[in-house]
């Protein structure tokens, strides 16, 4: 990974800008853009706002959030303030059911953002407040365009770059991030053409194989297997709504994921990375599965975060994803861990706690599903939805097809065929 001379750099972030909203958003004329994004970087916004304008956006509209408002608001409100939906809350809820705009989520904050405020006090919060937004959720459920992108905010790049500070601190992380999404002297969005085909080709080798059952192994511990939905897809980069327009979730993305079946796992997982959740950091820790429930977890930092997460609701002790990734990822080739979920978990191999996709079901491709239909058929659905990493450089994985073949999926961390 190069360091960039500042020119160089400023030209690329404005590249950045024009593949999210090109190739991330792929905003349509006439569509309504909303975005929400830190103060860390309102240039870069400004940005993407215009891009989106360049491309026949209808409105652009920006709410921006600040990480240590919100803390203050968990310590000094209370739980029933803190969980109520408020009327005008809900009337934008309602709006974005009508209209379905594109979202872009803009994700800057401090790793340690939170850290401090009374966990189960913002666990409480969350699921009073879920039960009210939920029934909104759902019915925008696979509708609409939305993706998800990185920007440095200085609190950020300093925990990354913990020798750097300020100004060198951001630069170096804009170098990280702008490398793992394939922005450079080249035209990202071709970039990303070539790289979502790469994706999709080995997206339609897993779907051909028509798999039931994963199972892996890895020196650190990892001994687990868990059941996969009958004739489930797989997802992967770019992915398309039902009528036809395309978009890419997560930038940057190196996986291919499905959802497993729900509450039919068994055995251990140990986590490779840290999970930054709720603005903390959950470090070194596994999670033991029985009967597809989650049993035990053991964590050596913030053992009672990690026991909240998975007791969020009945559902949240069980898996709502399975995602390959090598172990020789961009992301993971830069040696560097990003404390932030949405690059870590692209770097190698990872599961997710709670909800899963329903896009994941081929009968949804087919009409449209409710979300208790989709769980009749093996779903998963919580109010969470919490990855962790567990890819290895030795990880081993093995699948075995309708037909009670063994295939070998991935081989020393990476893909077998």
């Amino acid at each position: 990974m190069e360091r960039l001379t500042d020119e160089v750099r400023k030209e690329r972030i404005r590249k950045y800008a024009r593949l999210v909203a090109h190739t991330g958003l792929r905003v349509e004329p006439g569509e309504e853009v909303w975005i929400e994004a830190g103060l860390d970087q309102p240039e870069f916004v400004g940005m993407v706002v215009e891009e989106c304008y360049k491309l026949k956006a209808k409105s652009v509209t920006v709410r921006w959030n600040y990480p240590p408002i919100a803390k203050m608001a968990y310590k000094y409100q209370t739980v029933a303030t803190l969980g109520k939906v408020k009327s005008f809350e809900k009337e934008r809820l309602k709006y974005a059911v009508k209209h379905l705009p594109t979202r872009l989520y803009i994700e800057s904050d401090d790793p340690d953002a939170l850290k401090g405020v009374n966990q189960l006090k913002m666990a409480k919060a969350s699921q009073k407040a879920y039960r009210v937004i939920k029934p909104f959720r759902d019915k925008m459920e696979d509708k609409y365009k939305w993706c998800i992108i990185g920007v440095p905010g200085k609190e950020w790049a300093e925990k990354v770059f913990p020798d750097l500070k300020g100004e060198e601190a951001i630069n170096a992380l804009w170098d990280a991030i702008l490398y793992t999404v394939r922005v450079d002297e080249n035209d990202p969005v071709e970039n990303w053409e070539k790289h979502n085909a790469f994706l999709h080709e080995k997206q339609k080798q897993l779907i051909d194989l028509d798999l039931r059952k994963l199972i892996y192994h890895a020196s650190n511990g990892t001994d687990f297997e868990v059941e996969l939905i009958p004739h489930s897809l797989w997802g992967c980069g770019s992915e398309a709504l039902k009528d036809g327009r395309v978009y890419n979730p997560n930038m940057p993305t190196e996986e291919v994921f499905t959802s497993p079946f729900a509450g039919k796992c068994e055995g251990k997982l140990v986590a490779s990375k840290p999970l930054s959740y709720n603005g903390e950091i959950i470090d070194d820790f596994y999670v033991v599965f029985k009967n597809g429930k989650v049993s035990e977890v053991h964590a050596k930092k913030n053992q009672k975060l990690l026991e909240t997460m998975v007791k969020m609701d009945e559902c949240s002790c069980m898996l709502g994803e399975v995602a390959l990734v090598p172990f020789e990822s961009p992301i993971n080739q830069t040696n560097m861990l990003f404390y932030n979920t949405l690059y870590d978990e692209n770097a190698c191999c990872h599961v997710a706690l709670g909800a899963g996709f329903i896009m994941t079901l081929a009968e949804a491709h087919e009409r449209d599903l409710s979300v208790e239909e989709a769980k009749e058929l093996g779903i998963n659905d919580s109010i969470i939805h919490v990855d962790f990493m567990i890819g290895t450089r030795d990880l081993d994985i093995v699948g075995i097809t309708a037909k009670g073949e063994r295939i070998q999926i991935f081989k020393n961390g990476t893909w077998a065929f």
